[in-house]
């Protein structure tokens, strides 16, 4: 059985033409031998992609100028600009999508913003007249006629800013804004104005204001200073909304625990100081020419000092207002206009002690019409420096988060 006819011998399958020889699919024609795949011209040898004018070879993506390199080196350079790495987010680029959250009131703090600009318009121009020397210093009213005129003539300003703030918030309600905005600080000034010279009046004082002088300031608010806000707010609303940088997510980020240092009020009652250190010299000056009937002629120094407290309350609030987003507390809308502005607060503590110390007053209808008049300074003052402080900070938050690239 093994042997001569065996089936493993001879004709067997294995031998003569057997599939393993001669035509066998491993020899001669097959498909790894001649015209095999990988001889001759099998993809692999001759003209195949590994040789001769393979991608591999010569122009190769990998030598040279290649563009799958390029390609690489662009992706990893995109990732980087692009910030896609979590762990490189921290602090005030956690919370991009909370940091231009309209505030509560946003109403009334449009209103203040757009009151105070009307304040510091007029204080600026103010001084550069003086400084020019178009205001006499011998005129003693002077001064206060330009500052009343100017204010009732800078609504235009009042009535954009405010409604620009407000339309930014998403406020619909552009009727009320108006209104408030013509309304509510003069309307507190004149008030403030009308109770000190009712007290004039009743002492028989030749110092107060005569009634029909109260109709021409009204018929100057209401015929003048009205019209001009409602023209200025008619060009703020007419305006696109201010686009911020980054989009505001659907849910309110949790705050977390914040420092003592870190916490609104602290932050509020030290933002003050600098500020205040500024023009605590030149305020003896101005109060002793107030109350003293003592002439001022530094007004150019007066402008200087101006110039140095508008700087000193943007740096001051900006700093401040950083540091509370590194925390991760985004509500900076108040606190940026509170923060400067609490620097009127720290002017009325030093009236006080100019009052006890420096004047000797003991009238009581004289001590009621100084603290009078110093609280319609004092608010003047707050709407001032609490619209400085405003404005720096929303330029600096719209500019680091411009720059940052997010999702």
């Amino acid at each position: 059985e093994y042997e001569g006819d065996s089936e493993y011998e001879g004709d067997s399958e294995y031998e003569g033409d057997s599939e393993y020889e001669g035509d066998s699919e491993y020899e001669g024609d097959s498909e790894y031998e001649g015209d095999s795949e990988y001889e001759g011209d099998s993809e692999y040898e001759g003209d195949s992609e590994y040789e001769g004018d393979s991608e591999y070879e010569g122009d190769s993506e990998y030598e040279g100028d290649s563009e799958y390199e390029g390609d690489i080196l662009q992706l990893y350079n995109d990732k980087i600009d692009s910030g896609e790495d979590a762990q490189e987010e921290f602090g005030w680029k956690l919370v991009h999508g909370d940091v231009f959250r309209p505030p509560r009131k946003g109403m009334l703090l449009s209103v203040l913003l757009g009151s105070g600009t009307q304040v510091f318009c007029m204080t600026l121009i103010t001084l550069a007249f003086a400084c020019l020397g178009f205001l006499s210093p011998a005129n003693r009213g002077a001064l206060m006629t330009c500052f009343m005129v100017l204010f009732v003539c800078l609504g235009t300003p009042a009535g954009y800013v405010s409604a620009r703030i407000y339309k930014s918030f998403g406020g619909e309600k552009w009727k009320s804004n108006v209104l408030l905005t013509s309304m509510l600080c003069p309307g507190v000034v004149f008030c403030l104005f009308f109770v000190m010279n009712l007290i004039l009046w009743s002492k028989g004082s030749s110092a107060s204001v005569p009634f029909s002088t109260l109709i021409a300031l009204l018929a100057l608010w209401f015929g003048v200073s009205v019209p001009l806000t409602f023209i200025g707010a008619y060009f703020g609303f007419r305006k696109r909304p201010i686009e911020h940088p980054v989009r505001t997510n659907q849910i309110p980020r949790q705050i977390p625990d914040q420092s003592v240092y870190t916490q609104p009020v602290p932050g509020i009652i030290m933002g003050g100081v600098l500020p205040f250190g500024c023009i605590f010299i030149q305020l003896f000056f101005i109060l002793n020419s107030i109350w003293s009937s003592e002439m001022y002629y530094m007004f150019g120094f007066l402008f200087l000092v101006f110039v140095i407290l508008v700087i000193t309350c943007s740096e001051t609030t900006v700093l401040l207002c950083y540091f509370h987003l590194c925390a991760e507390d985004y509500h900076w809308w108040w606190r940026s206009f509170l923060t400067s502005g609490f620097t009127a607060f720290y002017l009325f503590i030093y009236c006080i002690h100019y009052f006890m110390t420096k004047l000797n007053i003991e009238d009581t209808a004289s001590t009621f019409l100084y603290f009078g008049y110093t609280l319609i300074m004092v608010f003047l003052f707050f709407l001032l420096t609490g619209a400085i402080g405003f404005f720096a900070c929303f330029w600096f938050v719209r500019k680091i988060y411009s720059v940052v690239k997010v999702d």
